[in-house]
């Protein structure tokens, strides 16, 4: 993955002359003065554990790094801020050492001797947060090591009769996808970060998929875990479900390491599908696409992928990338998607349900369009960054009489942070009961972007908690969510969280300073 920004290098994305055109003439964006840094000029502090420790995390680990560029490409994750940072030559967030494991047993270990010593612990996945998950607290601590878990990379075992597969943590998402491939199976799960990300790190931070309509989210497919903790280690997940207790699995799930770390997961699967059909929808309003849409999820049927563009990112052509720039054709933009052996059925119930509501059907091609741009945004935000634009996602989700506000309040907290800046949102994950609201933001640099949007960032979290919102649908809490999360859940549920934290890690050593509250 690229240092300093988003995936393979080699699918850089050069702007359209569109979208350049509307970045100077809309938003008055103009290039920065200042070159990018390169990854040798990248400021690091100097490695702070001593040859002592060192020498003791590669007894437990057999491989621990500490050169420069090892140390560059684990420093924060892959937020706008994260990526500005980078860019300027900041790599003050580094950790002192990358620590490899290649078992459950290594990770105990790591985490027993870290705890021992007072070290910081990150665990590392794919390294795609995008909410300051993986920037620990230094202080009080002799040092800080990114645990990386590359090593634990195996499928182990594939029970067909259950629908169950029993994965290594370190597994990234293509590969598990090539791997169930040949049992004829697939977990269905397609986030945006799915080039990069693992399956651990899906679980840590609740992801959810783009066709999550259809397979549900990750945190659905989890039906076991096997967690390494200071404290000892947790097995979790012996049936479908149970009412032994609290299910702890759901403690784990979504503690973006702060808990433990993840080095297995029980999964369900389904069978690969054998059709897949996409297509697209014009609706008169985003309010009267939001109406289709809560049909579907509330009467059925639903189709596998059901993403509604508002009329500003239906305009600007963000749903289907290679479009960008070029003039739409008004309305709001509804892609819906059907995966599995027989769509034709569901096709058929969930078009007739669509054109009721007032739906204008547009065929396959802006449906192909998405396909094969689905995974391209995070490209094309490298080229804005590049090009002077601050460009920035976040996302919240609530119940569907309270959609229309929140889509409000979070609207104008950004205008009021920034002016003038390009606002766009879609719908791409329902529920019978609510839907999430996913904003993506544009806006010229200022001489300081990263506070800039520091800025707008917590108008809009203080905008959400007051709409009745929650802070956060998929993309986690880890910094940037902290202080809103803690004022959803209340002291109560604060304090209930420091408590798991004291038993499961009684030193403060995994991932200080992200998710869990501070003292009361």
């Amino acid at each position: 993955m690229l240092w300093s920004g988003w995936g393979d290098p080699a699918k850089a994305r050069e702007l359209p002359p569109g979208m350049l055109g509307l970045l100077r003439d809309l938003l008055g964006v103009r290039a920065p003065e200042t070159p990018a840094a390169s990854l040798e000029s990248v400021r690091l502090p100097p490695v702070a554990l001593p040859e002592r420790l060192l020498g003791a995390l590669e007894e437990v680990a057999g491989q621990v790094l500490t050169g420069h560029e090892d140390r560059v490409r684990h420093t924060r994750g892959k937020s706008t801020p994260d990526l500005l940072r980078m860019r300027a030559g900041d790599g003050s967030d580094a950790p002192d050492a990358v620590v490899v494991p290649g078992s459950h047993e290594e990770v105990a270990g790591v985490l027993r001797l870290c705890s021992r010593e007072r070290i910081a612990v990150v665990p590392f996945g794919g390294g795609t947060s995008v909410v300051g998950g993986l920037a620990a607290v230094r202080e009080g601590f002799a040092g800080v090591v990114a645990l990386d878990l590359r090593g634990l990379d195996r499928l182990r075992s594939v029970d067909v009769e259950s629908m169950v597969a029993t994965f290594e943590a370190g597994v990234r998402a293509p590969d598990a996808e090539r791997l169930l491939a040949g049992h004829g199976l697939t977990l269905g799960h397609f986030p945006q970060s799915f080039e990069y990300a693992t399956l651990g790190g899906f679980a840590a931070a609740r992801s959810s998929g783009q066709a999550s309509a259809g397979y549900g989210r990750f945190d659905d497919m989890v039906v076991g875990l096997t967690v390494a903790t200071p404290s000892g280690t947790l097995e979790l997940g012996r049936a479908p479900k149970s009412a032994a207790g609290p299910d702890l699995r759901q403690l784990v799930l979504g503690s973006e390491g702060a808990f433990g770390v993840i080095t297995a997961l029980r999964l369900r699967v389904r069978r690969a599908p054998v059709e897949r059909r996409y297509e697209g929808w014009r609706f008169a309003s985003f309010e009267e696409g939001s109406a289709a849409m809560r049909a579907l999820a509330q009467e059925g049927p639903l189709p596998t992928v059901l993403r509604l563009s508002d009329e500003t990112e239906t305009l600007i052509g963000l749903a289907k990338p290679e479009t960008i720039g070029s003039a739409g054709s008004g309305g709001c933009l509804l892609i819906a998607g059907y995966e599995g052996a027989m769509v034709g059925g569901r096709h058929a119930g969930a078009s007739a349900v669509l054109a009721r509501a007032g739906g204008e059907p547009l065929g396959p091609e802006p449906g192909r369009a998405w396909e094969h741009g689905r995974f391209s945004a995070p490209y094309l935000r490298d080229s804005l960054l590049a090009a002077g634009a601050t460009v920035e996602t976040l996302e919240t989700a609530g119940f569907w009489s309270n959609i229309p506000r929140l889509y409000d309040a979070v609207r104008l907290a950004l205008l009021g942070a920034l002016g003038s800046p390009l606002v766009m949102c879609h719908i791409s994950h329902v529920y019978e009961t609510g839907a999430s609201l996913y904003f993506t933001v544009v806006t010229p640099q200022d001489a300081d972007p990263v506070a800039q949007w520091e800025r707008a960032k917590a108008a809009v979290n203080a905008a959400i908690v007051e709409a009745g919102g929650t802070i956060t649908h998929h993309h986690g809490v880890g910094r940037d969510h902290r202080a809103a999360y803690e004022a959803e859940i209340g002291p109560v549920g604060a304090g209930v969280l420091r408590a798991v934290k004291a038993e499961l890690d009684p030193a403060g050593i995994l991932n200080p300073g992200v998710l869990i509250p501070g003292p009361a």
